[in-house]
């Protein structure tokens, strides 16, 4: 290819760029920090990237001119986070809700350019609070950003994927999720990202020596915190089976392949001995009580001969109420876990007068309009231990997994990740239930359809996993753990008052 065509092709998506963002060239480094995030996430897990690019982004506010340079600057690394992290729902939207590309796709961007307004949003505010730049580099800029992804996370139902502090599920500073979550995991990671900015800034003076001091003693303290046992064994370990499926999404509501789908779990349901098997979200595509009778009472009689319980998620009826279940079978009595955070669009349609059209004419998505069940729920009693079940991304909720603690011994999750087809969000989600094990001290036994089906330890470490996209059971050893963690004591209250410490502290510089 000529030099001079191949510098037209290199030249245009520049050029379209520099348009939309105003010929600034900040706003394209912007762009480009914001798209190297999803390489710190899993399945990538190169968890530097995120606090070297956000480093950047604060080293762009640091020089912007205005607060609006500094919002428009912040839009751009939300974009491009966003975009390269979740294009994930392009594939649930169009190859399994069947909407048109032509929708998808701008549906997809525009989503992403929503979720941007929250990192233009925390560029503004940091601008606001003018003084010193080192100080706003270290305190308001960290604070504004952890703050702005929680409200992220809790605005319109929340939607906290892609916070920075899953990105450090295996770093260091994981140790800081039993005390403060993982907005306080975001927050050092964001303070670690103003050192390095101020660090580039006056490397050459005695704030630049401070600055990496500071660097070491947050990182190495993390790593010490690792090393704490903050909950206790309870009894004696037990096995465990968690059974994948593999059922494909474009088969798996199909009234024809019903009987294939049914036989697929019970099969692989029968084939061990474990003292608890786990099926996943809806293993069993029916109503609990369309469940045959037959099947019903094979999987129960199996757990009891084992000595112990299945959990298998499955729909239900109540009171006129369709809800996403999870129903015990067993030894124990039966049992039933209702989820109780559903996703908008997926599971209920938020203004429905106005957005009713968009499940029922456009999106092909089954059981799109369910209840909630109660934000309270007893953990399940099975198999020896008070199960905190979840389902789908409940997992994503910190502050609600913990309403189950200090009383449940084990966290269950149980997910049907095949909506995302061979994308990175089935590798992300399993990320995440990395940290609601480190925050609350206990094991995260996850079930999924099509993967990733794991085993996390109490610290957070994936101790084993399936293939995905394969059928199998993962057979392995689960123990309770009891005690509680800081986090579980204070949930984001503690992350929240530093917060507020830190944008205090910058406010009141600003004024001298």
């Amino acid at each position: 290819m000529p030099l001079r065509a191949l510098s037209v092709i290199l030249y245009v998506p520049q050029a379209l760029f520099s348009l939309i963002f105003k010929l600034q060239k900040s706003h394209i480094l912007a762009l480009a920090a914001g798209l190297s995030c999803v390489f710190g996430f899993a399945p990538f897990g190169i968890f530097p990237i995120p606090v070297l690019a956000l480093a950047l982004l604060f080293a762009l506010w640091a020089n912007a001119a205005t607060p609006r340079t500094a919002a428009w600057a912040g839009f751009a690394f939300g974009l491009g986070l966003f975009s390269a992290g979740i294009g994930w729902i392009y594939v649930a939207l169009h190859d399994y809700g069947d909407m048109p590309l032509l929708l998808a796709l701008p549906a997809t961007l525009l989503f992403a350019a929503f979720l941007a307004l929250f990192p233009a949003l925390a560029g503004y505010a940091q601008a606001r609070l003018a003084g010193a730049q080192r100080l706003r580099t270290v305190l308001a800029m960290p604070a504004a950003w952890v703050l702005i992804e929680w409200v992220r996370g809790t605005i319109f139902t929340g939607f906290p994927w892609l916070t920075f502090g899953y990105a450090h599920s295996d770093s260091p500073l994981a140790g800081y999720a039993p005390l403060f979550g993982a907005y306080g995991v975001s927050l050092v990671a964001a303070i670690s990202s103003g050192l390095l900015a101020m660090l580039w800034h006056q490397r050459w003076s005695r704030h630049g020596g401070a600055a990496l001091a500071m660097l070491a003693v947050l990182w190495v303290g993390g790593a010490l915190l690792h090393t704490v046992p903050w909950t206790q064994p309870q009894g004696e370990p037990f096995s465990v089976a968690l059974v994948q499926g593999n059922i494909a999404q474009e088969i798996k509501f199909n009234e024809g392949a019903l009987a294939g789908t049914l036989e697929t779990h019970r099969r692989l349901a029968m084939q061990h001995d474990a003292h608890l098997t786990v099926l996943p979200e809806t293993a069993l595509p029916l109503l609990r009580h369309q469940i045959p009778p037959q099947l019903f009472e094979q999987l129960r009689d199996h757990a009891r001969k084992n000595g112990g319980d299945m959990l298998i998620g499955s729909f239900e009826r109540n009171n006129g109420s369709y809800y996403n279940s999870v129903l015990t079978l067993g030894t124990a009595d039966e049992q039933h876990y209702r989820k109780q955070h559903l996703v908008p669009f997926g599971e209920f349609i938020p203004l429905r007068t106005l957005l009713g059209w968009l499940i029922n004419g456009v999106l092909n998505i089954p059981m799109g309009d369910l209840a909630r069940g109660d934000a309270r729920q007893a953990p399940l009693a099975v198999a020896g231990q008070r199960v905190a079940a979840n389902i789908c991304y409940e997992d994503v909720f910190g502050e609600e997994i913990i309403r189950a603690l200090p009383q449940a011994t084990l966290l269950v999750n149980f997910t049907n990740d095949a909506w995302y087809g061979y994308s990175h969000a089935a590798a992300q989600h399993n990320q995440i239930s990395q940290l609601r094990a480190l925050e609350s001290g206990r094991m995260m036994l996850r079930a999924t359809n099509t993967g990733v089906t794991s085993i996390i330890g109490a610290d957070g470490s994936i101790l084993q996993q399936l293939p995905q996209h394969q059928e199998g059971v993962l057979q392995g050893q689960a123990q309770g753990y009891e005690g509680i963690t800081p986090y579980v004591r204070w949930g984001n209250t503690a992350v929240m008052a530093l917060i507020a410490l830190m944008l205090a502290g910058a406010w009141r510089t600003a004024r001298r």
